[in-house]
């Protein structure tokens, strides 16, 4: 039996596909460039990676043939311009296509907290929830703009829908809190009491085992 061919794709991180992206577009860009588009578009659905990232991975890149780069201007005003190469445009094109999807990972602090509330005390959590909302408000507020101006030019469709995404995102992420808060308020009753001297309650380990083996027989019917 014949060994298959071994895969020619890079291997980059999410990161460095996404700044490798960015660059398709055949314009040379700059770091402070990049981080600014960043800041514009990605931050609301796919975090802001600082510029000491953003220029690791620039290098990387280029060290992998996928861009080059050169000094633009003089003096103190230079900076280092980057532009994709034709095998960086195939292996992103390539990327875009066929790889497959990786599954969003979820890392909510908020609902970490609400799952660690025996720490806590249901006031000082919905006070959490609120300033979780304010933050919600602006990052909907925020993308929301970004979405208008993104028509301004034809070449930032795709780019404007993902914006017009985020808006209902956070419009929904605002409901779910609400939504959260009133089930603090009426689970309140239920909760431990912490605090007072007393041990906080938590069922044994085999008793874990004893409901997760019921979950499954429940799964199997």
């Amino acid at each position: 039996m014949t060994e298959p061919e071994p895969s020619t794709q890079p291997s980059l991180s999410a990161t460095g596909w996404a700044l490798l992206g960015m660059l398709s577009y055949e314009t040379e860009l700059s770091g402070y460039d990049i981080r600014k588009w960043i800041d514009w578009s990605m931050r609301y659905y796919y975090g802001s990676p600082a510029f000491s990232q953003i220029y690791s991975e620039l290098k990387k890149l280029e060290k992998l043939g996928l861009l080059t780069s050169r000094l633009d201007g003089t003096g103190t005003r230079n900076r280092r311009l980057y532009k994709i190469t034709e095998t960086g445009m195939e292996a992103v094109t390539r990327w875009a296509r066929e790889a497959p999807l990786e599954p969003p990972s979820l890392k909510h602090p908020a609902i970490l907290r609400v799952t660690l509330g025996h720490l806590s005390d249901p006031a000082a959590l919905k006070q959490m929830l609120q300033d979780h909302i304010a933050y919600i408000d602006d990052m909907q507020r925020d993308a929301a703009k970004e979405a208008r101006w993104a028509a301004a030019d034809p070449s930032w469709a795709y780019a404007k829908i993902a914006l017009d995404w985020a808006e209902r995102y956070y419009a929904s992420e605002r409901e779910l809190t609400l939504r959260l808060i009133k089930d603090l308020d009426e689970a309140e009753a239920n909760f431990p009491k912490v605090g007072e001297g007393a041990k906080i309650p938590w069922p044994d380990p085999a008793y874990w085992y004893e409901i997760e083996r019921k979950a499954d027989a429940e799964d199997a019917d």
